[in-house]
Protein backbone atom coordinates (compact mmCIF):
# COMPACT_ATOMS: atom_id res chain seq x y z
CA UNK A 1 0.00 0.00 0.00
CA UNK A 2 1.64 3.76 -0.99
CA UNK A 3 1.10 6.71 1.12
CA UNK A 4 -1.56 8.09 -0.70
CA UNK A 5 -3.80 5.01 -0.08
CA UNK A 6 -3.26 4.99 3.48
CA UNK A 7 -6.17 5.85 5.99
CA UNK A 8 -6.59 9.29 7.45
CA UNK A 9 -5.64 8.22 10.78
CA UNK A 10 -3.07 6.49 12.45
CA UNK A 11 -2.94 3.07 13.64
CA UNK A 12 -4.12 1.50 16.58
CA UNK A 13 -1.28 1.28 18.31
CA UNK A 14 -0.36 5.27 18.06
CA UNK A 15 -4.08 6.15 19.31
CA UNK A 16 -3.64 3.87 21.95
CA UNK A 17 -0.50 5.28 23.32
CA UNK A 18 -0.77 8.91 22.34
CA UNK A 19 -4.22 10.09 23.15
CA UNK A 20 -2.96 13.52 24.18
CA UNK A 21 0.03 13.68 21.19
CA UNK A 22 2.17 13.94 24.22
CA UNK A 23 5.99 14.57 23.55
CA UNK A 24 8.33 11.58 24.39
CA UNK A 25 11.29 13.63 23.90
CA UNK A 26 13.75 14.54 20.82
CA UNK A 27 16.73 12.27 21.78
CA UNK A 28 17.18 8.53 22.74
CA UNK A 29 20.28 6.61 23.75
CA UNK A 30 21.10 3.19 22.91
CA UNK A 31 19.55 0.11 25.35
CA UNK A 32 23.18 -0.68 26.21
CA UNK A 33 24.46 2.29 27.06
CA UNK A 34 21.23 3.56 29.27
CA UNK A 35 22.05 -0.43 30.33
CA UNK A 36 25.62 -0.33 31.63
CA UNK A 37 24.59 3.75 33.50
CA UNK A 38 21.73 2.14 35.16
CA UNK A 39 24.11 -0.45 36.56
CA UNK A 40 25.83 2.08 38.89
CA UNK A 41 22.56 3.86 39.90
CA UNK A 42 23.61 3.12 43.36
CA UNK A 43 26.20 5.61 42.88
CA UNK A 44 24.13 8.23 42.42
CA UNK A 45 20.62 9.64 44.80
CA UNK A 46 17.38 9.81 43.09
CA UNK A 47 15.99 13.18 43.00
CA UNK A 48 12.49 14.39 41.99
CA UNK A 49 11.54 17.41 39.97
CA UNK A 50 8.29 19.60 39.52
CA UNK A 51 6.87 20.72 35.95
CA UNK A 52 8.74 24.26 35.85
CA UNK A 53 11.67 23.33 38.35
CA UNK A 54 15.05 24.04 36.96
CA UNK A 55 17.75 21.43 37.07
CA UNK A 56 20.55 23.80 36.26
CA UNK A 57 21.04 26.97 34.71
CA UNK A 58 22.86 28.26 32.20
CA UNK A 59 26.48 30.31 33.31
CA UNK A 60 26.31 27.69 36.50
CA UNK A 61 29.25 25.76 37.38
CA UNK A 62 28.11 22.20 38.85
CA UNK A 63 29.66 18.52 38.87
CA UNK A 64 26.08 17.51 38.68
CA UNK A 65 24.52 15.80 35.88
CA UNK A 66 21.47 13.50 35.33
CA UNK A 67 19.52 10.38 33.92
CA UNK A 68 16.48 11.24 33.23
CA UNK A 69 14.06 8.00 34.98
CA UNK A 70 10.55 9.24 33.88
CA UNK A 71 9.12 12.65 32.63
CA UNK A 72 9.97 15.73 30.28
CA UNK A 73 13.19 18.27 30.69
CA UNK A 74 13.71 21.10 28.06
CA UNK A 75 17.57 22.07 27.42
CA UNK A 76 18.57 25.30 26.00
CA UNK A 77 20.43 27.82 25.32
CA UNK A 78 20.06 31.56 25.61
CA UNK A 79 21.92 33.27 22.61
CA UNK A 80 23.79 36.38 23.07
CA UNK A 81 20.78 38.69 21.32
CA UNK A 82 18.40 36.95 24.19
CA UNK A 83 17.09 34.42 22.09
CA UNK A 84 16.39 31.28 23.49
CA UNK A 85 17.05 27.76 21.84
CA UNK A 86 15.74 24.55 22.50
CA UNK A 87 18.53 21.64 22.25
CA UNK A 88 16.72 18.82 22.99
CA UNK A 89 13.76 17.60 25.00
CA UNK A 90 15.24 14.62 26.91
CA UNK A 91 12.63 12.14 27.74
CA UNK A 92 12.99 8.76 29.85
CA UNK A 93 16.49 7.10 29.45
CA UNK A 94 18.50 10.08 28.25
CA UNK A 95 21.05 11.81 30.15
CA UNK A 96 21.76 15.58 30.55
CA UNK A 97 24.20 18.22 31.90
CA UNK A 98 27.21 15.64 31.94
CA UNK A 99 29.42 17.73 29.74
CA UNK A 100 30.11 20.91 32.13
CA UNK A 101 29.38 18.23 35.31
CA UNK A 102 33.22 17.12 34.24
CA UNK A 103 35.08 19.97 32.67
CA UNK A 104 34.21 21.95 35.56
CA UNK A 105 33.32 24.95 33.62
CA UNK A 106 30.42 27.12 33.58
CA UNK A 107 27.27 25.01 31.90
CA UNK A 108 25.96 26.34 28.20
CA UNK A 109 22.40 24.63 28.70
CA UNK A 110 19.95 25.23 31.20
CA UNK A 111 17.75 22.53 31.79
CA UNK A 112 13.83 22.76 33.16
CA UNK A 113 10.86 20.18 33.73
CA UNK A 114 8.59 20.47 31.01
CA UNK A 115 6.78 18.24 33.29
CA UNK A 116 7.38 16.33 36.87
CA UNK A 117 10.20 14.57 36.36
CA UNK A 118 12.05 11.97 38.36
CA UNK A 119 16.05 11.44 38.36
CA UNK A 120 19.24 9.89 39.02
CA UNK A 121 21.42 12.52 39.82
CA UNK A 122 25.46 11.61 39.69
CA UNK A 123 28.23 13.69 41.02
CA UNK A 124 30.84 13.84 38.44
CA UNK A 125 33.52 14.63 41.07
CA UNK A 126 32.95 11.37 42.90
CA UNK A 127 32.71 9.31 40.35
CA UNK A 128 36.80 8.69 39.62
CA UNK A 129 36.78 5.27 42.04
CA UNK A 130 33.80 4.06 40.45
CA UNK A 131 35.17 4.31 36.76
CA UNK A 132 38.42 2.51 37.76
CA UNK A 133 36.16 0.16 39.45
CA UNK A 134 33.39 -0.22 36.09
CA UNK A 135 35.24 1.16 33.26
CA UNK A 136 32.82 0.07 31.10
CA UNK A 137 30.36 3.55 33.12
CA UNK A 138 33.03 5.63 32.06
CA UNK A 139 33.28 4.65 28.41
CA UNK A 140 29.44 5.10 27.96
CA UNK A 141 28.88 8.29 29.36
CA UNK A 142 32.03 9.14 27.20
CA UNK A 143 29.81 7.64 24.07
CA UNK A 144 27.02 9.05 25.56
CA UNK A 145 28.93 12.75 25.15
CA UNK A 146 30.52 12.22 22.08
CA UNK A 147 26.92 11.68 19.73
CA UNK A 148 25.66 14.62 21.35
CA UNK A 149 28.41 16.44 20.64
CA UNK A 150 28.46 15.26 17.05
CA UNK A 151 24.73 15.92 16.53
CA UNK A 152 24.77 19.79 18.20
CA UNK A 153 27.80 19.87 15.61
CA UNK A 154 25.45 19.24 12.91
CA UNK A 155 22.49 21.20 14.02
CA UNK A 156 24.67 24.52 14.02
CA UNK A 157 25.92 24.24 10.95
CA UNK A 158 22.28 23.83 9.39
CA UNK A 159 21.36 26.45 11.38
CA UNK A 160 23.97 28.69 9.60
CA UNK A 161 23.57 27.90 6.15
CA UNK A 162 20.13 26.15 5.83
CA UNK A 163 16.71 27.52 4.82
CA UNK A 164 14.20 26.75 7.30
CA UNK A 165 12.40 24.00 5.32
CA UNK A 166 15.82 22.06 5.28
CA UNK A 167 16.24 22.56 8.70
CA UNK A 168 12.88 21.46 9.73
CA UNK A 169 13.38 18.40 7.62
CA UNK A 170 16.89 17.55 9.29
CA UNK A 171 15.05 17.17 12.62
CA UNK A 172 12.36 15.30 11.32
CA UNK A 173 14.59 12.75 9.99
CA UNK A 174 16.26 12.61 13.01
CA UNK A 175 13.12 12.31 14.74
CA UNK A 176 12.07 9.46 12.99
CA UNK A 177 14.87 7.36 13.13
CA UNK A 178 13.84 7.60 17.25
CA UNK A 179 10.74 7.89 17.41
CA UNK A 180 8.98 6.79 14.42
CA UNK A 181 6.78 3.50 13.08
CA UNK A 182 6.43 2.08 9.82
CA UNK A 183 3.23 3.60 8.19
CA UNK A 184 2.48 2.71 4.53
CA UNK A 185 5.55 2.79 3.47
CA UNK A 186 6.53 6.13 4.89
CA UNK A 187 7.53 7.08 8.87
CA UNK A 188 4.72 8.16 11.33
CA UNK A 189 6.18 9.91 14.36
CA UNK A 190 4.82 8.93 17.57
CA UNK A 191 6.66 11.95 19.24
CA UNK A 192 4.52 15.01 19.33
CA UNK A 193 5.44 18.10 18.86
CA UNK A 194 3.87 21.31 18.34
CA UNK A 195 4.55 24.10 15.55
CA UNK A 196 6.37 26.61 18.74
CA UNK A 197 8.34 23.52 19.56
CA UNK A 198 9.64 23.01 16.25
CA UNK A 199 10.43 26.63 15.67
CA UNK A 200 12.40 26.66 18.91
CA UNK A 201 14.86 24.06 17.69
CA UNK A 202 14.93 25.14 14.20
CA UNK A 203 16.15 28.94 14.92
CA UNK A 204 12.82 30.18 13.45
CA UNK A 205 9.26 31.32 14.03
CA UNK A 206 6.19 29.59 15.02
CA UNK A 207 5.13 31.39 11.78
CA UNK A 208 7.87 30.70 9.62
CA UNK A 209 7.30 26.37 10.58
CA UNK A 210 3.56 26.37 9.79
CA UNK A 211 4.35 27.81 6.16
CA UNK A 212 7.42 25.67 5.56
CA UNK A 213 5.71 22.75 6.87
CA UNK A 214 2.74 23.68 4.74
CA UNK A 215 5.37 23.58 1.52
CA UNK A 216 6.98 20.30 2.78
CA UNK A 217 3.48 18.87 2.80
CA UNK A 218 2.62 20.42 -1.25
CA UNK A 219 6.61 18.71 -2.06
CA UNK A 220 5.43 15.35 -0.91
CA UNK A 221 8.28 15.40 1.73
CA UNK A 222 5.63 15.24 4.68
CA UNK A 223 1.93 14.77 5.52
CA UNK A 224 -0.07 15.18 8.79
CA UNK A 225 -1.71 12.26 10.18
CA UNK A 226 -4.59 13.26 12.45
CA UNK A 227 -1.89 15.53 14.43
CA UNK A 228 1.27 13.24 14.20
CA UNK A 229 3.69 13.88 11.19
CA UNK A 230 4.21 11.44 8.48
CA UNK A 231 7.81 11.68 7.10
CA UNK A 232 8.20 10.00 3.91
CA UNK A 233 11.44 10.85 2.21
CA UNK A 234 14.28 8.72 4.16
CA UNK A 235 17.26 10.35 5.52
CA UNK A 236 20.50 8.87 2.86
Amino acid sequence: MNVAQCPRSPPTAVKRTHKAKRMLGTWRIDSILIRQILQQASCGKRRKFRKHEILYQQGTTSSKFYLILSGLVQVSIVRVDGVEVVLEYMGPETICGEGAAFDCLPKFSSAVAVEDTETIEFDAARLEAVFRLHPEFASALLRVTSLKQRVLAVRLEHLSSRSPEVRIMDLLQRLQEMFAIDYGGARLLVTHLTHEQIAAMTGTSRVTVTRSMRWLRDQGQIDIIDGHILVKTQRQ
